[in-house]
């Protein structure tokens, strides 16, 4: 809107007559005289406004001169065209994410009785401030490091806003990747000020002593939580990159923003679902878990799949997988280009794979002792029946392997010799650092896993998993998406892995609860407390030779962690650190060429020691493991090919790779 110019001394009308209403009203208000009437004198003319003495080079200028000064132009017909669709857009942005909020609210069911804080944050850090506030010496440095701190901010705010210093470089952190966060001044400072104070509360709440260690790191990874929560980039009117689109777009970004938004609420039933990336792209079976294959058996707990093969022959002793059940084993079999499935399959290998049920209401009360009979044992007898080899070598990543673990030690006690080789991807065995998951095995959060349980029929829904999973790394798995998705109005991304890692699976009550108790809350397996149909599990008996995989930086399963497992076998053991973390870590074609990994044919107590002498190496470590696995694989023999007529193999097809299991839906 164009504004008047406002009306100066200079530019006023000539007071030297005014009319007379106008004298009156300039005089000021007086007493009323006493004295007696007399001859009504002329009023004495109302005093000129006095100016301001100017510079003698200044001179007021002309009114006459001044009439004829052209007036601001008006905003163009496509400016105010664009700040009209910019205001309605707005409005409309905010009635979408009104009325969603709206029904969310009117949606919710009463309450359930749900403790108010089940990881008990409130104890946690009651128990971190008194720590804190019994060393008020550590508080006042505290305290001094921070007002330091500002200090030097505000002094580079001041030095950049007269031009005696340069804006930043872009930081290592991405959400302020975005260069409006360095080249304006007010947006650097706002980031700068975050990072102070949130690097300041996290190292305070580390600093604290006395405190048990697991209070300790419940405390820091809710603050840690909190202040990602609080980042500038999260809010739409403190990220530069947000507002930038929301006026280039006239608002459109933040309309498509927030029907996303409204429908991530409906589709988690008043609960936020982030979506993270466009799952409309790939469908399983179609251009992912695309490696050819046959399923040949069908259980109660899962499908066994056998990969067709691509060589003349293949090795004697065949290669059966077992993936986790806590998500789809199509991990391992993305697409071609980064399918460790296929990948195995080009280098000769038998391979078989076990593709877990996703289990409903109707498998509650499964137990962890049935998957180790129904799936270890069973799966294991399939494929030698389907083969005729005498043994196999088996594969258990992340919980798989804990279960692959607990079934060797298993057949060592009970003379069992059909498993002669294992590998574990990123699977603990000892929990005693088994990393921020730990956190989430307190008694209190268990009561309420089983409450949740109980709603939902006897199992754990999916969400409630990829949710745990995804606050261990909120700035990557869910602040960049809420950015993206919400504020910056983007379209999703076709990516493989995010589309995985949205086709969640649930958990049955007895199996998942037994897990979490014995083996996070008890450490059971490397205490010497583990009974299975009533045989005493104990690793030390287990004397095959063993790989073992760890990703530097795991989250979920930390090298610390998997090593400390690695010592609890009784037979020859190589341990192979990878670069990246729990799934980068494991799939990393060698074509990709990326990433590097660690080998060292020592095995001493510690990690820190097997470090000291490891040997770098580039690139993937899968040649690695196959040169491993060659050397226990037995003679090359004729292709096996459950897709030939008649069948290559005493198992029938059932269907096609990859079955059925792995398509039912949470």
């Amino acid at each position: 809107m164009t504004k008047t110019p406002r009306k100066t001394a200079a530019s006023a009308p000539s007071p030297e007559k005014p009319p007379a209403r106008s004298r009156a009203k300039a005089v000021p208000a007086a007493k009323k005289p006493t004295a007696p009437k007399a001859k009504a004198a002329k009023p004495k003319p109302a005093p000129k406004p006095r100016l301001v003495p100017q510079p003698e080079a200044v001179k007021a200028p002309d009114p006459a001169v001044q009439t004829q000064m052209p007036t601001p132009p008006a905003f163009d017909p496509a400016t105010l065209r664009k700040m009209e669709e910019l205001s309605v857009n707005i409005a409309k942005a905010a009635m979408t994410a009104q009325s969603a909020l709206a029904k969310t609210v009117f949606a919710q069911p009463e309450a359930t009785g749900a403790p108010a804080d089940p990881f008990q944050v409130g104890p946690a850090m009651t128990e971190v401030m008194g720590a804190l506030a019994a060393k008020p010496d550590k508080l006042v440095e505290a305290q001094s490091e921070l007002l330091t701190g500002y200090m030097e901010l505000w002094g580079k705010v001041a030095r950049r806003t007269l031009g005696t210093e340069t804006a930043p470089g872009t930081p290592a952190d991405k959400r302020f990747a975005d260069p409006h966060w360095q080249e304006h001044v007010m947006f650097d400072m706002m980031k700068q000020s975050y990072l102070l104070s949130s690097n300041w509360i996290n190292k305070l709440i580390s600093s604290a002593e006395g405190v048990d260690p697991m209070v300790k790191r419940r405390a820091e990874f809710f603050t840690k939580l909190l202040t990602d929560a609080m980042s500038p980039a999260n809010f739409l009117f403190s990220n530069p990159a947000a507002l930038k689109t929301l006026v280039e777009t006239s608002g459109e970004s933040l309309v498509k923003g927030m029907e996303r938004f409204a429908d991530d609420l409906a589709r988690g039933d008043g609960k936020l679902k982030i979506s993270q990336a466009d799952t409309d792209s790939f469908v399983v079976g179609r251009n992912v878990a695309t490696t050819p294959g046959k399923v040949i058996y069908r259980g109660k707990y899962f499908e066994l799949l056998q990969y067709s093969p691509t060589t003349e022959q293949v090795r004697e002793i065949p290669l059966l997988i077992f993936p986790p059940w806590i998500n789809k084993f199509y991990i391992l079999d993305l697409q071609a280009k980064n399918s460790l499935i296929k990948w195995l399959v080009d280098q000769g290998f038998s391979v078989f794979l076990v593709a877990w049920v996703n289990p409903d209401a109707s498998m509650k009360d499964t137990t962890f002792e049935d998957y180790m009979f129904g799936g270890i044992y069973e799966a294991v007898q399939k494929v030698i029946e389907q083969t005729g080899a005498p043994s196999v070598n088996a594969v258990g990543y992340c919980i798989g392997g804990t279960l692959l673990g607990c079934a060797l030690a298993h057949m060592a006690a009970t003379g069992d010799k059909t498993i002669s080789g294992a590998t574990f991807f990123t699977a603990q065995h000892d929990f005693s650092e088994a990393g921020d998951l730990l956190l989430f095995t307190s008694e209190s959060w268990l009561k309420e896993l089983e409450r949740q349980m109980d709603a939902a029929g006897g199992v754990l829904p999916g969400s409630a998993m990829a949710d745990t999973f995804n606050s261990l790394r909120a700035n990557d798995l869910i602040w960049s998406f809420f950015v993206n998705n919400y504020l910056l109005g983007k379209e999703l991304t076709p990516f493989d892995l995010l589309c995985w890692n949205a086709d969640q699976t649930r958990m049955p009550k007895a199996l998942h609860m037994f897990y979490l108790r014995k083996f996070y809350g008890e450490n059971a397996l490397t205490n010497g407390k583990l009974t299975l149909a009533g045989v005493d599990i104990d690793l030390k008996k287990v004397t095959i030779p063993i790989y073992e995989q760890a990703g530097r930086e795991d989250h979920i399963a930390p090298p610390g962690s998997v090593y400390k497992g690695s010592k609890l076998f009784g037979g020859p053991v190589t341990f192979m650190l990878a670069g990246s973390g729990h799934i980068a870590g494991v799939v990393n074609h060698p074509d990709a060429k990326k990433y590097m990994h660690w080998l060292n044919d020592a095995h001493p107590d510690k990690l820190e020691d097997w470090i000291e002498g490891a040997v770098e190496h580039a690139g993937s470590w899968w040649p690695h493991w196959a040169g491993w696995l060659n050397e226990r694989s037995g003679k090359m023999v004729p292709a096996r090919d459950a897709g030939r007529d008649p069948a290559n193999g005493k198992l029938k097809p059932l269907m096609d790779a990859p079955g059925s299991y792995v398509l039912v839906k949470s």
